[in-house]
């Protein structure tokens, strides 16, 4: 029965989502669970991951990918505006605007530490997670001052349809956890934590779990100007 409600909420919620960056099941868990794939073929037979797959080829990650790991997932929108924002800040050292410049180009080692924030061992599901949620290290391990939070968050957005959606959340906490905190408006810019909704969670592969975020999240939660 519970299957089944997931089943709905994820038709429901796909029929509702008309923008491209979310251009993707919706959260409520997928409408079949199980691939037969590995994680990294998964993603590379899907289109929404190509530049993905660029990045992990890059980063040297193949192998971790594939591992017994939980993926949060990045669309290629988030990093195609990664790309963008890095771009841009060479072009602003460099005075020039007009030279080709991709995934190619960025540092290996930077991508592999970075994208190791994504990815955690072990297989983090839905029946896993809760509204009080867990802090994590991820497959970088201890970072001074930052640790990753999975949760749920419920929303009652759609309460003529449906009680509530609990959307799994991937939140980079900086120092203490915002959400323990008496005022949030004390809390400095730079120490604020960094939250993402995901839009399909519990994809199961051969080899762990991937949980794809929103299209608007920016590949590393990178803030930097996009220029023109």
């Amino acid at each position: 029965m519970k299957n089944n409600i997931l089943i709905y909420i994820a038709i429901f919620l796909l029929a509702l989502s008309a923008c491209k960056k979310d251009d993707y099941k919706r959260d409520g868990g997928p409408s079949n669970a199980y691939v037969d794939m590995t994680t990294y073929d998964y993603l590379k037979s899907n289109r929404n991951f190509d530049s993905l797959v660029k990045v992990i080829d890059k980063a040297g990650l193949k192998d971790a990918v594939n591992g017994d790991i939980t993926l949060f997932a990045t669309t290629n929108y988030g990093i195609a505006d990664y790309v963008k924002a890095k771009k841009y800040q060479k072009s602003l050292q460099t005075g020039n605007e007009n030279f080709d410049f991709g995934i190619k180009d960025l540092p290996s080692q930077e991508l592999s530490d970075s994208l190791k924030t994504y990815l955690f061992a072990g297989k983090i599901n839905r029946d896993q997670i809760t509204l009080g949620g867990k802090l994590y290290n991820s497959l970088l391990g201890a970072i001074p001052n930052v640790q990753y939070l999975i949760k749920f968050r419920r929303s009652f957005d759609y309460n003529q349809y449906l009680n509530y959606v609990d959307y799994v959340t991937y939140t980079k906490v900086i120092g203490t956890r915002d959400d323990k905190e008496p005022d949030l408006n004390a809390i400095p810019d730079d120490q604020k934590d960094k939250a993402v909704d995901v839009q399909t969670s519990g994809i199961i592969t051969r080899t762990g779990i991937i949980h794809v975020l929103n299209g608007n999240h920016r590949l590393f939660f990178n803030g930097q100007s996009l220029g023109n």
